[in-house]
């Protein structure tokens, strides 16, 4: 039980205390006017004509806080309150996202390491409820080593993501200043708590992962 605690729910409690940073910075900053009067979309057009990138299209989406960059398809995607929003926030996120396109233009090793590992990625958590249950069910030692082989996948997945997602920060913020979209000071700060608060989900979906690939390890040591 006490294993359980410590490599399952602790991890996951983590997991939510980080989302409820994210909209809790989120939703404070939001509400903050930039002073450059840009939304998220215009931010982001001008940051990625300044990277000289023109083959990005920037699109609306309706999921809220869906925002993300599409590799494959060169696409910005923009949730409502960050594409036609002037507010600190959307500033920030608008330009973590330019952040990732930045990074496919010029090659970024660990975001060419993450798009490789997608595919793999998306297999193994296909089909790892079935493999892993099948495995304990059958007492078929091989099918649950093929389960844990998928949570190391997973876990090397979380791992690739931290450089990505930190450097796409780090870019952000120097963007934002160099370019003045946003000022020093209060904009600053609160440009900097959203990003980093939107950085402790991807560190707490790593823990997760990492406890659970090592819960199952000796639970399938203690079955066999």
């Amino acid at each position: 039980m006490m294993t359980w605690i410590i490599l399952i729910a602790v991890p996951m409690l983590i997991g939510l205390w980080a989302q409820s940073k994210v909209s809790s910075a989120f939703k404070r900053w939001s509400q903050v006017r930039a002073g450059s009067n840009l939304t998220g979309a215009e931010a982001a057009q001008r940051i990625l004509a300044a990277a000289g990138i023109n083959n990005v299209e920037i699109v609306a989406i309706r999921d809220a806080l869906g925002d993300h960059y599409d590799p494959t398809h060169n696409r910005l995607c923009l949730s409502p309150e960050v594409y036609g929003t002037p507010s600190v926030a959307a500033l920030g996120i608008a330009a973590h996202e330019c952040g990732h396109a930045i990074q496919h233009a010029k090659s970024y090793a660990p975001l060419k390491w993450r798009m490789m590992a997608v595919p793999a990625t998306q297999f193994a958590s296909q089909i790892l409820p079935v493999i892993f249950i099948a495995g304990l069910f059958f007492h078929a030692f091989h099918l649950v080593m093929v389960a844990i082989a998928c949570f190391l996948v997973l876990v090397v997945f979380n791992l690739i993501t931290l450089p990505v997602e930190f450097d796409a920060s780090r870019r952000a913020k120097v963007i934002l200043q160099q370019m003045g979209m946003i000022r020093q000071g209060e904009e600053a700060s609160g440009v900097n708590e959203v990003l980093d608060a939107a950085a402790l989900t991807y560190v707490a979906a790593f823990v997760a992962a990492l406890g659970q690939l090592i819960f199952f390890i000796l639970q399938a040591t203690r079955s066999r």
